[in-house]
């Protein structure tokens, strides 16, 4: 059984995958401004990744008895021994970015570099814009620490009395209110850019801080930061409002025990040994050593105004005709949609059209995450607006994005939408929308069903498909997960899609299945999959199985991979490979060779325990022959990806693909060129 079988740490895995993040960082042939920004990036992972995984991993260490509770304690070292290595080359890429950045004329200077002119300006900054928002405290055994908001940043001070004696305190660096990065006046007579971060103004002025409280000889600033447990504990009260449920746990969570502090390396043993005594953190928690700068995840901002220096904004690719009915359009011929290569206005310029069509009776929508000027919200509103009966499934417990769709919840039901909090002890994933609209004496179905949220944020830096149908089999498969979430007694029948918890896994385990039988009977046998993560134990255990009965398996993973390649009888078959690039590659694409009838699905679900048994997922066919081809296509494009394509080896070493070609292949150029001279073909162009 699964429990037997050979699994890679999904936590170290993890820890994988956002060393790809960082191989571009170090990567010199990535514009710098994107490199930067990947710098961010690999910031913002591993904060979040202290706050869920690590999380988890130590709740066990501290609960659980005998050799489980010394296995976590050992995931839990390696986990740090990573981390640290992970580190120190982000540490060294960090100056190497800097470096190049001054290579064209762009500067991030610190305190100590400024001129006379650049000094001046900083002061008066600091005493005009910064001083004002400064709150400091002091650290000592008879006070206690003040709740940290672990989405801030800290400085720990040394201060140095004038009569010898020594004080401790701290301050937040007002991030929330101040730009992170100051632009400064260039040195005379030089065409340059350049840039202080607000830490350093606070370390130049440093003294003023306290220039009226203490007499100091001489202050030292330390910059640390915290991450709290993000598990929300909701509780078993089904009758009280989810809303206060949702935002009572909310400020738990902000009180929540801290998992790990990171802090510049180079401050005092006995400031180090105070904080964590204030910060109550025991033999479980995390300590995390860096430089002197910390939240680096403010680099994903970084303000670049020359797109000389960033990857070239992409044009997508129409999708809609903007003069003829999307109805009409649909009733004609399913479409397929790959983002951001093409226009999420596609799904937008669809709810727009349904919320004004005088013959559309209902609207019903999953919103898991959303963008923060969202048109499909005020697309659901003008519905509404305009009589028709509008239903919106909105997950609450969407993690980090719970206090925007409490918000967004109240706007849908001021504006008259039904909002409904999903299925009791189920989070709502899946991505569909069904509008019934009345036809011909009667009732028809379109419905979207996709792999990515209804964000046009994201949808411009995530790879998801969408597709929008008027088949009408699968519309009604469609509007039965909504009957499902709004009435979970019912157990509607689902003839064309598979949905999570009762039937993705056996689907697609029986998919794998067949494979497994044509292989052993001589037959061609193939899996081609794709998806953010593969981490489910019986999943895992059903590839081995393809594997060694002599099935073709290919596996394009994202993030967290569990199997492990290269075990001899095991994984013989099996080729994992994962992709990091310019957009993040986030949808959902199962292939099966299927005796030559090949099937293609796409789903919301990543091959993981809890999307499979614990979400409500869907996972659907792509029926028309030429959207096959294209996914077909798109997947092989990917698989030879000799750019920007690691192999996931046994030790997941993250080696890149090595070109046995002159030609190079960078997937996400070249699938952009192919859909590109496709909607040529199509229009006739």
């Amino acid at each position: 059984m699964f429990n037997d079988t050979p699994l890679y740490p999904k936590e170290l895995s993890w820890l994988s995958f956002n060393e790809r993040v960082l191989q571009e960082v170090e990567d010199k042939s990535v514009p710098i401004i994107e490199r930067v920004r990947f710098l961010g990036i690999f910031s913002n992972n591993l904060d979040e990744f202290y706050r869920v995984r690590v999380a988890d991993v130590r709740r066990l260490a501290a609960f659980t008895k005998g050799e489980n509770k010394e296995r976590f304690a050992e995931l839990l070292a390696d986990i740090n021994e990573k981390v640290l290595r992970l580190q120190r080359r982000y540490h060294t890429a960090y100056l190497n970015v800097l470096s190049d950045l001054d290579k064209h004329n762009i500067h991030l200077v610190n305190e100590n570099q400024l001129c006379e002119k650049q000094r001046a300006f900083v002061e008066a900054y600091f005493h005009r814009e910064v001083l004002p928002e400064l709150e400091p405290f002091f650290i000592d055994d008879r006070n206690t620490m003040p709740l940290l908001n672990e989405t801030s940043i800290y400085f720990a001070i040394y201060l140095l009395l004038e009569d010898g004696s020594e004080r401790f305190a701290a301050l937040e660096i007002p991030t929330d209110t101040l730009p992170r990065f100051v632009v400064i006046p260039p040195r005379k007579g030089r065409k340059e850019k350049v840039y202080i971060v607000l830490d350093n103004i606070i370390r130049a002025c440093l003294l003023e801080v306290f220039r009226y409280v203490l007499p100091i000889r001489r202050a030292e600033a330390y910059m640390f930061k915290i991450s709290r447990d993000a598990e929300l504990e909701l509780g078993e009260h089904v009758t009280q409002n989810i809303l206060d449920r949702v935002a009572k746990s909310l400020k738990k969570r902000k009180q929540a025990e801290p998992v790990r502090l990171a802090y510049d390396a180079k401050m005092p043993e006995v400031l180090l040994n105070l904080v964590k005594k204030k910060l109550k953190m025991g033999r479980y928690d995390s300590f995390t050593p860096g430089g002197r700068y910390h939240n680096s995840k403010d680099f994903m901002g970084f303000p670049a105004d020359s797109a000389r220096h960033s990857y070239k904004a992409l044009n997508p690719l129409a999708t809609l005709p903007e003069k003829e009915s999307v109805f009409n359009l649909l009733r004609g011929h399913d479409q397929l949609y790959y983002y951001p290569y093409h226009d999420f206005r596609a799904i937008t310029n669809f709810l727009v059209s349904a919320a004004i069509d005088p013959q559309v009776k209902e609207i019903r929508i999953n919103l898991y995450r959303v963008a923060k000027n969202s048109r499909v919200v005020g697309a659901l509103i003008n519905a509404a607006r305009n009589n028709k009966k509008v239903i919106a499934v909105v997950e609450l417990q969407a993690r980090f994005d719970e206090l925007a769709n409490i918000h967004w919840s109240n706007e849908l039901r001021e504006a008259g939408v039904q909002v409904i909090f999903g299925v009791p002890g189920l989070k709502v994933h899946c991505k569909l929308i069904s509008i019934v609209r009345k036809e011909d004496g009667g009732d028809r179905f379109y419905s979207h069903l996709g792999t990515g949220n209804f964000n046009e944020s994201t949808a411009r830096v995530y790879c998801d498909f969408s597709l929008l149908t008027s088949d009408q089999a699968l519309g009604r498969d469609v509007y039965n997960v909504f009957e499902f979430i709004q009435f979970p007694h019912l157990r509607p029948e689902y003839r064309h899609i598979a949905v999570s918890p009762y039937t993705n896994r056996p689907a697609l385990l029986s998919a794998i299945d067949r494979e497994i039988a044509a292989a052993e009977a001589g037959k061609r046998a193939e899996l081609f999959f794709k998806c953010n993560n593969l981490v489910d134990g019986e999943v895992i255990e059903h590839l081995y199985r393809a594997s060694a009965a002599g099935v073709r398996v290919r596996i394009i993973v994202r993030s967290m991979c569990s199997l492990v390649c290269e075990t001899p009888g095991v994984s013989d078959n099996i080729q994992v490979i994962s992709l990091v690039d310019k957009y993040l590659e986030h949808a959902r694409v199962y292939i099966f060779h299927n005796g030559g009838d090949e099937q293609v699905w796409m789903s919301s679900a990543d091959l993981m325990t809890r999307n499979l048994d614990h979400r409500v997922e869907v996972t659907f066919p792509v029926r028309d022959e030429q959207h096959r081809r294209t996914v077909k296509k798109i997947m092989e494009l990917q698989w030879s990806d000799n750019q920007k394509a690691r192999v996931l080896d046994k030790l997941q070493s993250n080696t890149r693909i090595a070109s046995n070609t002159e030609k190079g292949c960078r997937s996400q150029d070249a699938i952009y060129r192919y859909l590109k001279r496709q909607a040529s073909r199509l229009s006739g162009g």
